[in-house]
C-alpha cells in the first residue's frame, strides 16, 4: 500500500492539499489551498457574513473548505449547518496530514469528524456546528430543496469530472439553494457559466484565487 504521506502537497500560502491519483489532479489549488477556500467559497458565497449559514458542498475532498468555514464561523460565533457529499473518501491519514496545524483543525466538529472518518454515519454536532458528510454519489443523492444559503461546487475539473458540471446537474443545484442563496465555484469555464445561467442563476465573474484569473459566483433570485 502506498504511503498516504506521499500525496501531500505544500502550497505557497503555507497550507496543504493532496494529489488524487484517480483523477490525476490535486484536490485544491496548488497556488494556495487555504486561500482558494476562503476567497472562492467562504467569501464568494457571503458565508463569512451570514448570521447562520447552511452550506452544501459538492466534493468534500480533504475538507479544506469545511475547515475554513468552521474556523470563520467559530471566530464570529455564528452557528453553522454543513452538508457535504463525497463518493470517494480520502484516507483519514491524508485528511489529518493536510489539516495538521492549519485553520479549523482544532475545531471540535472537525476533530469529531476525523476521529470516525470514513465510517458512517459521518454526522457530528460540536462547537456550534453541525457537519454531515454523505459518502455517496451526489448525482444519485436526494438533495435538500430550497435549503442552502451557500453552495460550494468544488468537484474535480470539468475535463476530469464532467458529470458535476452539466446543465442537468446545474438545474438540480439551483433547486437546493434557498432564494438569495449563492453558488460559488473555482471554475470560470464558459460552458460552466452557461449551464448555471440556463438553470436560472444570476452569474457573475469574480477575480480568482491565486493562480486563477477568474472564478464564478451565481445567485438564486429571490
Amino acid at each position: 500500500m502506498p504511503d498516504p504521506e506521499s500525496s501531500i502537497l505544500e502550497t505557497p500560502d503555507g497550507s496543504r492539499t493532496a494529489y488524487n491519483a484517480r483523477f490525476g489532479e490535486a484536490y485544491g489549488s496548488r497556488h494556495g489551498a487555504a486561500a482558494q477556500a476562503r476567497h472562492v467559497f467562504v467569501e464568494g458565497t457571503g458565508t463569512h457574513q451570514h448570521p447562520a449559514p447552511r452550506v452544501l458542498e459538492v466534493g468534500f475532498g480533504i475538507g479544506v473548505n469545511c475547515r475554513a468555514t468552521l474556523a470563520q464561523t467559530a471566530q464570529r460565533g455564528a452557528p453553522l449547518d454543513y452538508l457535504a457529499y463525497e463518493f470517494d473518501p480520502a484516507p483519514a491519514e491524508v485528511l489529518q496530514s493536510v489539516a495538521a496545524g492549519q485553520e479549523g483543525a482544532d475545531h471540535p466538529a472537525w476533530q469529531a469528524l476525523t476521529a470516525r472518518w470514513p465510517q458512517p454515519p459521518l454526522e457530528v454536532n460540536a462547537g456550534g456546528a453541525r457537519v454531515q458528510v454523505m459518502i455517496a454519489d451526489v448525482l444519485d443523492a436526494d438533495l435538500p430543496e430550497g435549503w442552502a444559503t451557500a453552495l460550494y461546487l468544488d468537484g474535480f475539473s470539468p475535463t476530469r469530472n464532467p458529470e458535476v458540471w452539466t446543465p442537468e446537474f446545474a438545474t438540480r443545484l439551483f433547486r437546493t439553494l434557498a432564494p438569495g442563496g449563492v453558488l460559488a465555484t473555482y471554475s470560470a469555464a464558459g460552458h460552466v457559466r452557461r449551464a448555471l445561467q440556463a438553470a436560472g442563476l444570476v452569474v457573475e465573474r469574480r477575480p480568482g484565487a491565486p493562480g486563477k484569473r477568474e472564478c464564478l459566483r451565481a445567485v438564486r433570485p429571490t
